[in-house]
Formats: structure tokens, C-alpha cells, sequence
């Protein structure tokens, strides 16, 4: 199963549309996984009708329509790995601890927030992802997203992808 990593798209307030690389890849996901801070609704819009599945949550900066229509906390089983997504996970200090009390069923947590990408494993076990933002770097070199697998209940072959400027 091919899983597809993105948050803090901030369409349209950081970008006009999104990058063609991204979209290409949520064509050929079985899974996209959106970590909050859409902004607009035309994007739910869009990534729901050209994702096999969308497994999402609202960001801070959403508004009433898309809390409406996106959880807090999204939780998920695909293929074996216990997944959830959420926007914010607090300071980095203290993450893996924080993240892995609040989540204790949980293999695999996907968050956003910062547009800092982040990938580490917690002492418990659970692995914390955060795909950065395709279209707001904020002081990183690059505007990046995830890609990833799942396979005989295992998550492999997590691949952060750094997009070109604009």
C-alpha cells in the first residue's frame, strides 16, 4: 500500500495551486494522509475527489467549514500499521514522550504544524512523522512531503521528498 504524507498546504494563502509533483503522487497513492492547515476548501475539494482514500484532520488555522468536515484526531488500521493524524503535537522537547502518552495504540503518528519535517521513533515504539508543507518552507531549505509503504503490517520505504522553488 503506498502512502502519501502532506500537511499545511495553506492554498491559498502560501501558494496559488499546489505543485504538480504532489498532485501526481496523490493520483498514484492508495492512501493520502493530510495533516491540517488547509485553508481553503477547494482543496479538501480537491484531494477528495483524487484520492483512492483521504485520511485527514483540521489545522489551527481552518476555519468553521472545514472543522465541519475534518476531525481533531483521525485514526486508521491500514494494513496492519495503526496510524493517526493530528495538527499540532506541542513543543519538540518533550514530543516523543508527549505524543507516545497521549497515543498508546498507536505504530505510526502523522502531524504537522511546524513545516519542519520530522521523522523519529518514541521509546515505546511508536514512529512520529511530520511531512513539512509542499508550499511554505518557513525557514527550511525546502518545501517537501512523505511518501512511505505498508506492508505486512510494517511501514517502510519513508522517503521525505524536497519539492524545487517556485
Amino acid at each position: 500500500m503506498r502512502l502519501l504524507l502532506t500537511s499545511d498546504t495553506h492554498v491559498p494563502a502560501r501558494a496559488r495551486r499546489l505543485p504538480a509533483e504532489l498532485m501526481e503522487f496523490v493520483r498514484g497513492a492508495d492512501v493520502v494522509i493530510h495533516a491540517g492547515d488547509w485553508i481553503d476548501v477547494a482543496t479538501l475539494d480537491l484531494f477528495e475527489s483524487r484520492s483512492a482514500r483521504l485520511l485527514a484532520v483540521h489545522g489551527n488555522n481552518d476555519g468553521p467549514e472545514l472543522r465541519a468536515r475534518l476531525p481533531e484526531v483521525a485514526l486508521a488500521e491500514l494494513g496492519g500499521v495503526r496510524i493517526g493524524v493530528v495538527h499540532e503535537t506541542g513543543a519538540a522537547q518533550g514530543r516523543e514522550r508527549r505524543c507516545a502518552e497521549r497515543f498508546p495504540g498507536l505504530d505510526v503518528l502523522v502531524f504537522g504544524h511546524s513545516h519542519i519535517p520530522w521523522d523519529t521513533t518514541a521509546p515505546t515504539g511508536l514512529r512520529l512523522l511530520n511531512p513539512g508543507s509542499p508550499t511554505d518552507r518557513r525557514r527550511q531549505p525546502h518545501c517537501t512531503y512523505m511518501t512511505a509503504r505498508v506492508a505486512g503490517g510494517r511501514l517502510s520505504e519513508v522517503e521525505l521528498h524536497r519539492l524545487p522553488r517556485r
